[in-house]
């Protein structure tokens, strides 16, 4: 074997890592961009985004920055004027909740005594805190139609607690207050119309009283029967005067003397006893036994019947 085929030359296997270093020099060129980016370094690959473009100053009519509670409403009024010309509102800011203590209410458009126009925010407080908290009213930028939008900064507001946390404990200044008695009412008017009215019924009812009272009396003095009836309740039912009393009533109702035989006549002419004829012809039948026929008169409910016919007459002169 030759000598000279094993021995190798110092620099043939040199150019492979000429090659390497090139391609590392390379890859390296290639990310310095990248690595600017990263680092915050302006690069060619990157550049700084433009600035946004600021808003005009508006004019703000801010409310009170003090002694607010829970429930208060608290309004911001922005003129609608730049540089001594009105803007149009693109779009006013909406109605929402503003953190925890504030809420938005529907923006609304005034106009002054001068002819200028406001934009009236509202603002809530909905929550109460423990103690003395500053809050801030939201910094805005209201967008107008053709023109830079109107900017209002951040207005800081203190709002209280309803009630201390502790009470002193002083005079009247307890924790729990006694119940406050309630005054009267004047009644007094009331009382005044209760009586008039009180006495109003009681002469209604007098009066009624007396007309019935009386209205009976009357009936009792003018209509046969009445009349009769009056006299049978004082008499015995066997005794003649009873008999002959609801004789007389008959007789005077009808103008003249009524007999067994003309009963039927008379009751022709008296409709409201026509009811009544079987009992009346009862009564003529046991009164011919008593008075004329000499013999012993059977018992006869005579107060019956002329509880009946007084009855009857009343119903019908009523």
């Amino acid at each position: 074997m030759s000598r000279g085929v094993c021995v190798r030359r110092r620099g043939a296997g040199r150019p492979w890592r000429w090659r390497v270093a090139v391609l590392a020099l390379a890859l390296g060129g290639a990310t310095l961009p990248w690595r600017a980016v990263a680092n915050g370094e302006p690069g060619a690959a990157a550049s700084a985004p433009a600035p946004a473009a600021a808003g005009t100053q508006a004019t703000v009519e801010q409310p009170r920055a003090f002694g607010h509670v829970l429930g208060d409403v608290l309004t911001q009024r922005v003129l609608l004027q730049h540089a001594g010309r009105p803007v149009d509102v693109a779009a006013p800011p909406s109605a929402d909740r503003v953190g925890l203590w504030l809420e938005r209410r529907p923006a609304r458009t005034e106009t002054d005594d001068q002819g200028r126009r406001w934009l009236a925010i509202d603002y809530q407080v909905v929550n109460a805190p423990r103690t003395l908290t500053t809050l801030s009213l939201p910094a805005l930028a209201i967008a107008t139609r053709g023109g830079a939008p109107l900017a209002l900064p951040a207005w800081p507001i203190s709002v209280g607690p309803l009630t201390p946390s502790e009470v002193p404990g002083q005079g009247a200044l307890q924790a729990l207050r006694p119940d406050r008695p309630v005054d009267a009412a004047p009644t007094a008017a009331i009382e005044r119309r209760f009586t008039g009215a009180l006495v109003a019924l009681c002469v209604v009812l007098l009066g009624w009283l007396a007309w019935w009272g009386g209205r009976n009396w009357r009936e009792a003095q003018r209509l046969p029967f009445a009349r009769a009836w009056r006299e049978l309740r004082r008499a015995d039912a066997a005794s003649p005067e009873a008999w002959l009393s609801l004789h007389r009533a008959v007789n005077a109702s009808a103008g003249r003397v009524v007999h067994g035989a003309s009963l039927s006549r008379w009751l022709d002419e008296q409709p409201h006893l026509r009811p009544l004829q079987a009992q009346l012809e009862g009564f003529y039948r046991h009164s011919s036994e008593r008075f004329f026929a000499g013999g012993a008169a059977a018992a006869y409910p005579l107060h019956e019947l002329g509880r009946a016919l007084r009855d009857a007459e009343r119903r019908q002169h009523r």
